[in-house]
């Protein structure tokens, strides 16, 4: 009886490692919330790590709010200090899922697909729908997204000193490749 219960176990422990995740820690998150006629504010995160299921079309994707580069150190600054509150609400998260996602369908060519999920940052969590553009790269599945997110969502306040300067409205570029 013991041995039927551990070959058992040892099944159901080896179909589990048996079911790859595909990987990157080195995806790019780029956003802006610049406006006309101003200084331009944007930033880039180059160090994200994502994580795909190809069996189910599961994604998870982890970035880590001080990775984010700005053309203007004070711009950074202001960014973790004033606005996303970095050493309160260190990362931000999303976990989701890609909507009739096959992974053998998947050519060199980009195919559109729908991601849909929860995106959690500045201690607030928000459901996100978007599309985004998969394909087979030479090292693995590259995937290419692009929403939008108002601050306001996520509590992020915008000075009224700054608010002319600054668009509420912030376009996200999210490129990486899992292998």
């Amino acid at each position: 009886m013991k041995k039927t219960i551990l070959i058992t176990m040892l099944y159901v422990c080896a179909i589990g490692l048996c079911q790859e995740k595909m990987i990157s820690k080195t995806g790019k998150i780029t956003f802006e919330a610049s406006v006309p006629s101003f200084e331009e504010v944007k930033a880039t995160n180059t160090n994200v790590t994502f994580v795909l299921n190809p069996a189910t079309g599961e994604i998870a994707s982890l970035a880590l709010m001080k990775g984010f580069r700005f053309k203007v150190a004070l711009m950074e600054e202001h960014f973790n200090e004033n606005y996303i509150e970095s050493d309160k609400y260190p990362k931000a998260t999303f976990k989701g899922k890609i909507e009739n996602f096959d992974s053998s369908s998947l050519t060199t060519g980009p195919k559109d697909f729908i991601i849909k999920g929860i995106l959690q940052l500045h201690g607030k969590s928000k459901e996100i729908s978007t599309p985004a553009r998969l394909s087979m790269s030479g090292s693995g599945i590259s995937i290419v997204s692009n929403f939008t997110v108002n601050a306001s969502d996520f509590n992020i306040e915008i000075p009224s000193l700054v608010r002319s300067k600054l668009s509420s409205k912030i376009d996200i570029l999210i490129v990486v490749v899992v292998k």
